[in-house]
C-alpha cells in the first residue's frame, strides 16, 4: 500500500516550485490532489493532468490563499467534489523585498496577508472537517529566514516567524482531536526564483551553507510526505529545517 493510498489532501501554491514537488509527490504516494493557483492557469492544467496521469484523482483551482471567503469557499467546493480532506498544506508564499527604511506600507501588507494570514484561512475552514473525523494533518511552510531574519526581508521574516508560534498552538488545540499541525522551514531552495540570482549572489549562499549546494524541490516534498503519512502520527507541535545544516 501506498503512503497516502486513500487520503486527500490540499496544497496551496501547487502550481510552481516547492507547491508543485510536494502535488507530486502526493499523487505518486497515492493521494488524491486538489491544489491552489492564483494566475498560471495553464501550467495548473498540465500539472493537473500529469497527476492524473499517476491514477489519482487530481484538480487545480484558481483562489486566492490571502483571501478568507475564497479560502471558505475553496475548502467547501473540495469537501463536494472529494468528500473530505486529510491533509493540508499551506504552501502558498510570495516576496516583497526591501530595506525597512524604503518598504512600503503596501509590501509589508502584502506578504504578511499572503504568507501568515493564508495559513489561518485554510487551517480555519479545514479544521472542522478534519477534528469530526478525528485525523488530520497540517503542514505549514515556512522558512529559515523566520529563524534567523535576513537584511531586507523584515516583512517576510515576521511573516515566517509568525508561523512557527500559529503551528505550535494548533497542535495544542487539536491535540486531542489527533489532528496534527508542523512546519517546515526549508533553506535555500532551487526554484524558479533562485534561478534569477546572479552568481555572485548564489556564490554567497552557497559560502554560508555546510553542504555547499542548494537544497532541492523534491527534497522538501520528501519531508512533507513524512508528516502527511501516518509514519509521523506522534508528530504535531514541530518546525523541522530543510536546510543543508545552514540554521544548525
Amino acid at each position: 500500500m501506498k503512503l497516502l493510498e486513500g487520503k486527500v489532501a490540499i496544497v496551496t501554491g501547487g502550481s510552481r516550485g516547492i507547491g508543485a514537488a510536494i502535488a507530486k509527490h502526493f499523487a505518486e504516494a497515492g493521494a488524491d490532489v486538489a491544489f491552489t493557483y492564483l494566475s498560471s492557469e495553464e501550467r495548473a492544467k498540465n500539472i493537473e493532468a500529469d497527476l492524473k496521469s499517476l491514477g489519482v484523482n487530481a484538480k487545480a483551482y484558481k483562489s486566492n490563499a490571502s483571501s478568507y471567503a475564497e479560502a471558505e469557499a475553496l475548502v467547501k467546493t473540495v469537501l463536494e467534489d472529494f468528500g473530505k480532506i486529510d491533509v493540508l498544506v499551506n504552501n502558498a508564499g510570495i516576496t516583497r523585498d526591501n530595506l525597512m527604511l524604503r518598504m512600503s506600507e503596501e509590501q509589508w501588507d502584502e506578504v504578511i496577508q499572503t504568507n501568515l494570514k493564508s495559513v489561518f484561512n485554510l487551517t480555519k475552514h479545514c479544521i472542522r472537517s478534519m477534528m469530526r473525523a478525528r485525523s488530520g494533518s497540517i503542514i505549514n511552510m515556512s522558512s529559515v529566514v523566520g529563524v534567523f531574519g535576513n537584511a531586507g526581508q523584515a516583512n517576510y521574516a515576521a511573516s515566517k516567524a509568525g508561523i512557527f508560534g500559529f503551528t505550535k498552538s494548533i497542535a495544542k488545540e487539536m491535540g486531542s482531536r489527533n489532528v496534527r499541525c508542523n512546519a517546515v522551514a526549508p533553506g535555500f531552495i532551487e526554484t524558479d526564483m533562485t534561478e534569477e540570482l546572479d552568481e555572485k549572489t548564489k556564490e554567497a549562499f552557497l559560502a554560508g551553507i555546510p553542504m555547499k549546494r542548494l537544497g532541492q524541490a523534491s527534497e522538501v516534498a520528501d519531508l512533507c510526505l513524512f508528516l502527511a503519512s501516518d509514519m509521523s502520527s506522534y508528530v504535531s507541535g514541530q518546525t523541522i529545517s530543510v536546510c543543508g545544516a545552514l540554521n544548525c
